[in-house]
């Protein structure tokens, strides 16, 4: 790779790297740049759904934007949501709050702002999430569903530009969160574990998600990590796409009586 060519990469990941921001929970800057095979043997909104009826008090915890939960359709006078991230909490109190949804800013699953016994069905979609915390604020017999991303995500992806780095929730896997569940009171409905492709095909695109999603690639930057970013440019070069895998698992739980 010649050096005129080697500085137009930096100069494109570093511009990548000043933009990589997100509002919501908002990967369209990617679209098309990258795919992931997120062909579950599940639907996370069926599965609600199969659960979900209109009179049941619904909480929505780690929300987002609010997107989803406003897919959903519940009635507003029975929906409940939390948010931690700052600029999704304030997009959660201008969209959410209006409709007379009960959004509170919270970044705590050990201490949810709700009593006890408030809601009927819990849902969390890739947000964290403390069994114990969701049997407290639950009904007897209410629903609890969670679709998460597993300590295995992303690994590959990780060890390629920063091979020092462990796994940041090494617990997060079905068998050891299944059994959480059943020590906090709940009987265990129904449970799925996956693995699917993820697939770049430009380094731009993996340094904007690599800083989205920081948790998972701490300390990651274009000038810390540029030789081995450098290596990727030579995979997709090659194959037209640099590979990855992630990890994802379904528990619908239900608090006993």
């Amino acid at each position: 790779m010649n050096t005129e060519r080697i500085e137009t990469l930096r100069k494109k990941w570093l511009e990548e790297e000043s933009i990589a921001h997100i509002k919501g929970w908002d990967f369209s800057h990617i679209d098309g740049r990258y795919t992931e095979q997120d062909d579950l043997p599940w639907s996370y909104e069926e599965i609600i759904n199969r659960y979900r009826t209109p009179d049941m008090k619904l909480l929505d915890f780690d929300t987002g934007g609010g997107e989803f939960l406003l897919s959903l359709g519940h009635p507003h006078k029975n929906t409940a949501a939390t948010e931690g991230y700052p600029p999704n909490v304030e997009l959660c109190k201008e969209t959410l709050l209006p409709l007379g949804i009960d959004f509170r800013a919270c970044d705590d699953a050990s201490n949810i702002p709700f009593d006890d016994g408030t809601f009927d069905i819990y849902i969390n979609r890739h947000g964290d999430f403390d069994p114990r915390e969701a049997q407290r604020v639950l009904k007897s017999g209410g629903i609890f569903v969670t679709q998460q991303v597993g300590s295995k995500n992303d690994r590959d992806l990780v060890k390629m530009v920063l091979p020092e780095v462990e796994e940041p929730f090494p617990d997060n896997c079905l068998e050891i969160r299944k059994k959480q569940f059943e020590e906090a009171g709940f009987e265990i409905l129904e449970a799925d574990e996956v693995y699917r492709p993820i697939r770049f095909f430009d380094v731009g695109a993996f340094v904007w998600f690599a800083h989205i999603i920081e948790w998972e690639f701490p300390g990651f930057s274009v000038d810390k990590c540029f030789d081995k970013l450098l290596k990727m440019q030579e995979e997709i070069d090659k194959n037209g796409k640099v590979e990855g895998t992630i990890h994802r698992f379904l528990i619908v739980a239900k608090k006993k009586a």
